[in-house]
């Protein structure tokens, strides 16, 4: 005999539903869903269970609490141009949206261009490159994990120490190598998120992750960095600003 399918416990029928609702097109960042009281008036369920469903979402970051105005979406803490801008990187970014940036240097090696880098940099497989993974963060919150790959021949002697400090690459580029960063192709697309990341940019279980490519080209045109940014689902969100026809 087939055996009947189980039903999901009251908070989490409820949880469920709140979840739908704030991901309809009824709501958007910045929005306060329904009181608790409201909620259980509407699904005829016991006020605590709502707060036990609502509760658990909070902790997923989908949504947050304040003592005096109720439950709200989040507002996303970095809003990200997706036209080309002046290079200055994410912490110009983050100061023009108003944020406190911070950076720390996750990662840092000499390595060997991979074929899919090297066609992105327009160099020779097997070329010297420098590989730089680090963390962004806006008011102490983990936003981005940004990974760049630039040819070694553009940056010789650049070390771990050049970057542990929190100091600006594209500045770094500029004082040391003379060149002047500007940025061309962005491509964005959904990605999965390794175990690293997940647990680096603090993230639910089973979350997705809004993954953006970059070329970053010198005054010559040459490419000079590849970049791999992993943005936060909740706290980044990407914006674009409506060109006029010709």
């Amino acid at each position: 005999m087939a055996r009947k399918p189980e039903k999901l416990p009251v908070y989490l029928q409820v949880q469920r539903f709140v979840e739908e609702l704030i991901d309809s097109a009824d709501y958007g960042p910045g929005d306060h869903i329904p009181s608790e009281r409201a909620l259980a008036e509407q699904l005829n369920v016991n006020r605590l269970t709502v707060r036990k469903a609502i509760d658990r979402i909070v902790s997923e970051g989908k949504l947050e609490r304040n003592s005096t105005n109720g439950t709200r979406i989040p507002k996303p803490r970095l809003l990200r141009p997706v036209e080309p801008l002046n290079i200055g990187g994410i912490t110009r970014v983050i100061q023009l949206s108003g944020g406190e940036p911070s950076v720390r240097l996750l990662h840092f090696e000499l390595a060997k261009a991979q074929e899919s880098i090297a066609k992105h940099l327009s160099i020779p497989v097997g070329s010297d490159i420098v590989v730089i993974r680090r963390l962004w963060k806006v008011d102490d919150t983990p936003i981005v994990i940004e990974t760049s790959y630039i040819p070694s021949s553009s940056v010789p002697g650049l070390a771990a120490e050049d970057l542990t400090a929190g100091q600006s690459l594209y500045s770094v580029l500029k004082e040391r190598y003379g060149i002047i960063a500007a940025p061309t192709t962005k491509t964005i697309s959904i990605h999965v998120p390794t175990a690293f990341e997940e647990q680096t940019l603090m993230l639910s279980p089973h979350s997705s992750t809004l993954l953006m490519r970059l070329i970053v080209e010198d005054g010559q045109g040459r490419p000079i960095e590849y970049v791999r940014s992993v943005n936060h689902p909740i706290h980044v969100n990407f914006s674009a600003t409506a060109q006029n026809a010709p």
